[in-house]
């Protein structure tokens, strides 16, 4: 017996079951983001290598991108992330787009990391973003549209809630307690590792950093102020922007969201599952600056936010807030009495097609018992039959397989008589 090839490690594979999962978040962000007037968009799935090499860190271009020589003699790498086709793109045109532009995309992205519960090396992405605009108002739509994304697929706020954070804040913070700027990496790193080390171990680090005992002390009570965004015109009025766009009960403000932070240059937000065991950010996002500087176009201040359909995936389905799997799309299946009366099944197919209904054709003639199993097992709840009788008369065998009543009707009510069934 010859070996099995598997597949690529970290890459997936969508059964008609993963497939629908697939769609049904796809679905509802395409509504949450077209809801708030954004457009579809998409960049090329392969890209130059010096096109992350401009834009993004040495860590993903040479640890983590999958990439090659093509046999051009370029290297070239699947894209990791979207942010430098998007600073591309918007370069090329940019005399020619109506700013501010709106746009989202969810399509493939790889990274050669080690797959583990909530990552893997092949991805969907979903990325959100305006241009343009330099404000908290704006910054609170896009948090808004990730909210109403929450919501959308049953996400209370009692089960996942939106953090924010800025970095004007925090660069005021640590400039009061004279943390030079550079050592803000390592102490934006050391805050980020504080729930995963023992407190004394993790003080211990911060002294190893090189900080005081004053600066020390003076950072722990900031990290512990959640009133703190009270000091930020920024932040207050991006809470004033959340309550009228009517999600203000998704965020709350958390000075120890530093990810991201030396990358953002104001707001910064990281929405979580705060009711599960999966501790990975469900998606993050923030402001920046200047996207366009590094690919020839005139800097333009930014908004947006960036959501892996893997966590999210794990997160609905352990919640069980994915929708039933429909093992077909198909509303009714059309028996095949006999052969003699195959091509009368066809037409009747089509006819329920033209008319709107999905409809199904089992593959060959077949007792109806056996038929009416396998519309059982394919969840449909109608069937139609044309057996001898039902042709002379030009009838069809109407049976609702829920209930199991039959009835028999004229072909030119079988339209109507499927779609009250239906309703």
């Amino acid at each position: 017996m010859a070996n099995k090839i598997l597949p690529v490690k970290g890459t997936r594979e969508f059964y008609p079951e993963q497939m629908a999962l697939r769609n049904f978040i796809y679905a509802k962000v395409r509504a949450a983001a077209q809801g708030f007037g954004y457009q579809e968009y998409d960049g090329p799935f392969i890209e130059p290598l010096d096109l992350y090499a401009a834009k993004s860190g040495e860590e993903l271009v040479k640890k983590q991108s999958f990439t090659f020589e093509d046999r051009g003699g370029d290297f070239v790498t699947l894209r990791p992330e979207l942010t430098p086709s998007l600073a591309r793109m918007i370069a090329a045109k940019q005399g020619e787009l109506n700013f501010p532009v709106r746009w989202w995309s969810f399509g493939p992205f790889w990274r050669y990391e080690q797959p583990q519960k909530g990552r893997s090396r092949e991805f969907f992405q979903w990325n959100v973003d305006m241009l343009g605009v330099n404000s908290p108002e704006a910054d609170a739509e896009l948090i808004a549209v990730g909210a109403t994304f929450l919501r959308s697929v049953g996400l209370s706020p009692e089960r996942a809630l939106i953090y924010v954070n800025n970095r004007r804040l925090m660069d005021a913070e640590f400039d009061a307690l004279g943390i030079l700027s550079e050592k803000r990496l390592d102490v934006s790193n050391l805050v980020d590792r504080r729930t995963k080390m023992e407190p004394a171990k993790w003080d211990a680090y911060a002294l190893e950093l090189g900080l005081t005992q004053s600066q020390l002390d003076g950072l722990k009570d900031m990290l512990a102020n959640f009133e703190l965004w009270q000091k930020s015109d920024e932040l207050t009025r991006l809470f004033a922007a959340l309550e009228a766009l009517g999600v203000k009960e998704y965020v709350q403000f958390d000075p120890n969201i530093m990810r991201g932070l030396l990358y953002y240059t104001g707001t910064v937000f990281e929405a979580f599952d705060t009711s599960g065991s999966l501790k990975r950010a469900i998606f993050g996002g923030g402001r920046y600056d200047n996207l366009l500087a590094d690919v020839g176009g005139n800097p333009i201040s930014g908004v947006g936010f960036a959501m892996g359909d893997v966590v999210i995936g794990i997160i609905l389905q352990e919640k069980g807030l994915v929708p039933e799997f429909m093992p077909t799309p198909a509303d009714v299946l059309v028996t095949v009495f006999d052969e003699s009366l195959w091509m009368k099944s066809f037409e009747l197919s089509t006819q329920l097609r033209n008319a709107g209904i999905a409809a199904m054709v089992f593959p060959e003639p077949a007792k109806l018992p056996k038929q009416f199993k396998f519309a059982d097992k394919m969840k449909i709840k109608i069937a139609l039959t044309i057996g001898p009788d039902e042709a002379a008369n030009d009838s069809v065998a109407v049976k609702n397989l829920g209930t199991g009543e039959q009835v028999t009707v004229k072909r030119e009510a079988v339209v109507d008589t499927v779609k009250a069934l239906m309703n």
